[in-house]
């Protein structure tokens, strides 16, 4: 598996990589595979895992399966939403968050500690100063930094531009952006990659298959089994589908091959429930960049919709009978 370096960090990192959610309870699949999942990214050189406390049980789930793994590897983890009620601005609860971690994934050190939602307030009110975005977190994680508990510090998020405020003021080494790159999702595309790239930071693309509304074709719901899809969303939809029938590719492969075609990329996060989807997505990243006229008609279809309808909700359900919208089941 390649590597690129993860901005000013100096780290390489393998372009395709582990994201923790789904090797948690989230994934459904139980520990022992998970922990065949963790073992085949390991197999193939995979050497960088991602993970927070707010993924349930994947820090736990992590450290026991990378427990007497000899091979180097690099992880992330996260601060917020532990411990419960969360404060955010309670900087001794937020020390004994990455205490916890530690704890949990069998290490003495941290490589990368990030800010979890630091870009909504209404989830998460990090800050003192909101012109600065400043606040305990980041006396704590320069205090951390200091002490080598951590080594280097990123933003995790999922909004553009808000998250390039924060990006602005150049506190932070990695930025992972989650549900805003992808073939159809594109604005951190636009803004977060070129911002981030301005401070060289490190990039980490979340969610590139958009939690399994880019992992395979849902012909029935573009169609008409899914009422809630916007007519523009379902034309482009339709639009993708057509060029994936043009070049023969499935879906998934031309998802993780598109993200990885941008060299402003550090790496893209996996979400492999099992072994077989670690092999999946390996085989898929192999094949390289795509092809330059590919990448062009991607283009053209990403630009049918730049931006995201007012009703599209953040979490695309294709596939899930019953869905009538953003209100609920």
């Amino acid at each position: 598996m390649k590597k690129r370096t993860l901005g000013r960090t100096g780290l390489k990192v393998t372009e395709l990589s582990m994201g923790g959610l789904f090797v948690s309870s989230i994934g459904g699949k139980g520990y022992d595979e998970a922990e065949r999942a963790i073992h085949r990214a390991l197999d193939f050189g995979i050497n960088y895992i991602d993970t927070a406390p707010g993924y349930l049980d994947s820090e736990e789930v992590l450290g026991k399966a990378l427990k007497g793994v000899k091979q180097p590897y690099i992880i992330s983890t996260k601060l917020g939403g532990r411990p419960q009620p969360f404060n955010p601005k309670d900087r001794d609860a937020l020390r004994r968050s990455v205490d916890e971690s530690l704890r949990l994934l069998g290490r003495d050190s941290i490589d990368i500690l990030m800010v979890h939602e630091p870009d909504r307030p209404g989830q998460y009110d990090w800050w003192d100063d909101y012109a600065r975005f400043i606040g305990p977190v980041t006396e704590l994680l320069a205090d951390l930094k200091r002490q080598k508990i951590i080594k280097f510090t990123g933003l995790g998020g999922t909004t553009v531009y808000e998250m390039v405020r924060i990006i602005e003021t150049g506190q932070y080494d990695v930025v992972l952006t989650a549900f805003n790159y992808s073939l159809l999702w594109q604005e951190a595309r636009r803004w977060v990659v070129p911002a981030a790239k301005k401070q060289k930071m490190g990039v980490v693309v979340g969610s590139p298959l958009h939690q399994g509304a880019l992992a395979r074709r849902y012909d029935d719901d573009v169609n008409g089994g899914a009422p809630w899809l916007s007519p523009p969303r379902r034309e482009q939809f339709r639009k993708l589908y057509s060029l994936l029938d043009d070049i023969k590719l499935p879906i998934a492969e031309v998802g993780l091959r598109f993200v990885l075609s941008n060299p402003d990329v550090s790496c893209a996060l996996m979400g492999a429930r099992s072994k077989e989807e670690v092999e999946q997505n390996f085989q898929a990243a192999s094949a390289g960049p795509l092809p330059g006229d590919v990448l062009a008609r991607l283009d053209e279809i990403a630009n049918m919709l730049p931006y995201r309808p007012a009703c599209e909700p953040g979490w695309v359900p294709m596939g899930v009978k019953g869905y009538k919208g953003p209100g609920g089941l």
